[in-house]
């Protein structure tokens, strides 16, 4: 169950159970013809969903929109600037600390946010606020992906269009799959002699897509959701059960 489904009463059972909060981010931005804008945070609230079951966890509502003016050339993309986004993630980490609960993670969903997100998570330490272990969904999944698809992480590339199909499928146009593969691009940017020259995503790719979206498939995705949930759930076993005081900044040596 999300906070926001709980009332004020039931929200107080179960922040004093909590240990850790579940914050899922994620972004609203081409993914080109085939996937949905919310790709990103839909993939990440799914798998922040895995351990909304748990007694030592609180799920926070899913911020949807985040770091994302590099695809704005492409329609229904929406952006915050980082500044703002960090501010916002340490707001809402910092409001939960007054129910009781000073250690969170944040299940994000697009890599663009990463910056603001360990600003956010630094800050937070620093002033001994709350610590907060920011965790890209896919960041454990390198091996898997590999194994399964024969490549790296793109956008909205073979990855999360298995993703998709696993957790969102109605939502997945696979008559355009074929399309956003065969305008898309190869490789995320563009450089010249190690210079990235590349800054939007529509200098690299006309569809929006980078990668191989037609090689995705549901039973892909499902293996990737399971693997990721297994990530999750250890990552708030590990923070669940660490003393807060050990979680602060160690002083000078």
């Amino acid at each position: 169950m999300y906070l926001h489904e709980h009332t004020t009463t039931t929200a107080a059972d179960a922040f004093t159970e909590a240990e850790v909060a579940v914050l899922p981010t994620g972004s609203v931005e081409q993914h080109g013809p085939a996937l949905p804008l919310g790709t990103d945070f839909l993939a990440a609230r799914a798998v922040a969903e895995t351990v909304a079951d748990r007694s030592d966890t609180i799920l926070l509502p899913p911020i949807p929109v985040g770091v994302s003016a590099h695809h704005r050339q492409f329609d229904g993309t929406l952006w915050t600037d980082p500044e703002t986004f960090e501010s916002y993630v340490a707001d809402v980490l910092a409001s939960a600390t007054e129910h009781g609960v000073r250690k969170a993670v944040v299940v994000n969903g697009h890599g663009g946010n990463s910056g603001a997100l360990r600003r956010a998570a630094r800050g937070l330490r620093d002033d001994r606020v709350a610590f907060a272990a920011p965790w890209n969904w896919w960041s454990n999944l390198d091996a898997l992906i590999e194994e399964e698809l024969d490549t790296s992480l793109g956008h909205a590339d073979e990855v999360e269009t298995s993703m998709m199909l696993a957790v969102a499928g109605d939502l997945v146009r696979e008559a355009a799959l074929e399309d956003a593969e065969a305008r898309g691009g190869d490789s995320w940017g563009e450089s010249v002699r190690g210079a990235s020259v590349g800054f939007d995503a529509i200098d690299f790719t006309e569809s929006g897509a980078v990668g191989e979206p037609t090689a995705g498939s549901k039973q892909i995705g499902e293996k990737l959701l399971d693997h990721a949930a297994e990530d999750l759930a250890a990552l708030v076993e590990w923070l669940a059960g660490r003393d807060l005081a050990d979680l602060w900044p160690r002083g000078h040596k």
